[in-house]
């Protein structure tokens, strides 16, 4: 297997050139931080009872975010889990929809249809063969996107990883597989889920490159995901990607990390915080100062404070917006139910 790839050290030096603009590396940046503050609003609103549980990607906004970067928006696709808000953000879901989905709303519940992004999904690595069968897709098209599918270190412990890498590799699938390896499937470590040194390396079974990098590191992430996309483009098929990250907040808000998290475990990575080690890169640089980054800080709070606002403002839909969703032409049936459904309701 290759090193680990690494960009930034723990103290926001350069150890290879930037491989951004310094404006592209402030606006990752400044993504990062809107999913960090989205997150951890969300944590607070669902301890009021006010949203229903969620998983906070609080520690991860570089590995989410570092990919969705090395993507074009208009011929790529993002497939999520459910802790990659911070790079969905990037690729353009909407602030008001996020917190839509996270307290129920119905109409959170389909993906707006111009943005190319699969929905949220709970089922552990359940996306990753509707990744390769869109990304399959893409390729008898000659449609020149990619698909980006994220995942966590547990997905790889399930049926549907193996069988989605195995068809990937067989097709050439232009994908991306990006592993989040957050050191911790609910309460399981790493060690008690695989024998393999890295995860990266599963990939060599499947026929396609496995490569490892530093997924608190912005750069790291950004530039070994573009070398992905870009051999996927090239139709040379799929890579593995870990992101070698951590898990600084919960599971879930049903999730007590304190009953099993080591405590000078997650000292030690509190400390490789990706937003502090971009924050310190950006100063370092004289991209901005402390007063900038006080600023930006401000302005997304505002941001979601506006976001948050309209939501709550947003009605319900008519229940006939149910049978809507069913199907592109509405049968028959759903039509013959949706009569029967509107003469009881008028009593």
């Amino acid at each position: 297997m290759p090193p680990l790839v690494r960009y930034l050290d723990q103290d926001g030096e350069l150890l290879e050139d930037q491989p951004m603009s310094d404006e592209m590396a402030l606006e990752g940046y400044r993504v990062m931080l809107r999913g960090r503050r989205f997150d951890e609003r969300c944590v607070s609103l669902q301890r009021q009872g006010r949203m229903v549980t969620l998983a906070p990607g609080i520690g991860q906004e570089a590995a989410t975010v570092g990919a969705a970067m090395a993507l074009d928006s208009d011929t790529d696709w993002f497939v999520p889990q459910y802790r990659e808000l911070a790079g969905q953000l990037w690729h353009g879901y909407p602030l008001k929809l996020a917190f839509l989905w996270h307290v129920g709303h119905p109409i959170a519940f389909q993906v707006p249809g111009d943005l190319k992004m699969l929905p949220f999904q709970a089922a552990i690595a359940g996306q990753l063969p509707q990744a390769v069968g869109l990304a399959w897709g893409l390729k008898l098209k000659r449609d020149p996107g990619v698909v980006l599918a994220v995942f966590g270190d547990g997905g790889t412990s399930q049926g549907d990883f193996h069988e989605a890498a195995n068809l990937a590799g067989v097709m050439k699938a232009p994908v991306i597989f990006l592993c989040q390896n957050n050191g911790w499937a609910i309460s399981t470590t790493i060690e008690q889920q695989t024998a393999s040194e890295t995860l990266a390396q599963k990939a060599i079974a499947y026929g396609f490159p496995g490569i490892q990098c530093d997924g608190n590191d912005l750069f790291a992430v950004y530039a070994t995901v573009r070398e992905a996309v870009a051999r996927a483009r090239d139709g040379k098929g799929p890579t593995l990607v870990e992101a070698v990250t951590y898990r600084l907040g919960l599971h879930t808000t049903a999730d007590d990390p304190s009953r099993y998290e080591p405590r000078e475990m997650h000292e030690l990575w509190v400390d490789r915080d990706p937003l502090r080690r971009m924050q310190r890169h950006l100063v370092s640089r004289g991209i901005v100062d402390r007063a900038a980054l006080d600023r930006i800080e401000d302005e997304v709070k505002e941001e979601l404070r506006v976001a948050w606002d309209e939501a709550q403002k947003e009605p319900a839909p008519d229940p006939s917006f149910y049978f809507a969703q069913v199907h592109e032409d509405t049968s028959p049936r759903l039509r013959r139910d949706l009569e029967r459904f509107d003469r009881n309701r008028r009593g």
